[in-house]
């Protein structure tokens, strides 16, 4: 297959990926109209080589444009897997979309930034003052129940399988980021949760993500999925993703 990648880090392990720098992108039009998959693109080219350049992409075009929002992504959640998802509140930061949280959520709670990762911008509320100093700034409301966890799973997704998972244990008593402390275990995985991913990743059409699921009287909440995780655990674990990606793309070229 003729493969090219704009992260050399992700396609480190997939054979024969060429490296372009995203901004030269449109210097390097030929190369990628002639290529089989285009591999790791940044947020801002995928819309340009979708709907442009009409090449074939991976990660999926759904994974994008669901993932880099965790408003669209909930809403996608909502649609799919509703007993699955955190009792969660979408408002404006208004007075009204202010007295309905108050109304509706009970502290503590937990207030996110649509746009971020690695546990940042997620924050636990645990009164009133706290909840107006946190939300200061912000123009949208995205507030969820706080789940009675002391771990989360990641369930790694690559193709049309799953290709890791573990628990997440630890972390500074509310974020369970490895980025943020938390140690890997890779036993006893429950298989419920492992089926909503493998669910939700089919009906989404999700190929690449690492899912993050909570796990609450042995029931499953899918919390948020990101394109862009990280992969120090897993090669620790010498699990490499290449050889997962390489076959799938494989199998879905035109015969």
């Amino acid at each position: 297959m003729r493969l090219v990648t704009f992260d050399p880090l992700r396609a480190l392990d997939v054979p024969g990926a060429v490296y372009i720098k995203p901004a030269w992108m449109f210097h390097e039009r030929e190369r990628l109209l002639d290529a089989d998959w285009v591999l790791f693109p940044e947020t801002w080219q995928v819309n340009a080589l979708h709907y442009g350049f009409k090449v074939r992409m991976f990660p999926s075009v759904a994974g994008y444009h669901l993932g880099f929002n965790k408003i669209e992504m909930t809403r996608a959640f909502w649609s799919v897997c509703p007993a699955n998802v955190p009792r969660t509140l979408i408002l404006p930061n208004n007075p009204n979309g202010r007295e309905q949280v108050l109304d509706e959520m009970s502290f503590p709670l937990v207030i996110k930034e649509p746009r971020n990762s690695m546990g940042r911008g997620v924050f636990l509320v645990e009164s009133l003052s706290e909840f107006r100093k946190t939300i200061a700034t912000m123009d949208i409301l995205y507030v969820q129940e706080h789940l009675p966890i002391q771990e989360d799973l990641r369930v790694v997704y690559v193709g049309e399988r799953i290709a890791a998972a573990y628990w997440r244990r630890g972390g500074d008593g509310f974020h369970h980021n490895i980025a943020k402390g938390a140690r890997p275990d890779f036993k006893e995985i429950p298989e419920s949760a492992l089926g909503l991913v493998e669910k939700v990743a089919c009906e989404l059409g999700i190929d690449y993500a690492g899912f993050d699921v909570a796990m609450v009287d042995h029931h499953p909440f899918l919390l948020e999925f990101n394109l862009l995780f990280g992969n120090d655990v897993l090669n620790a674990r010498r699990i490499r993703l290449g050889p997962s990606i390489v076959e799938y793309l494989g199998k879905r070229l035109p015969a």
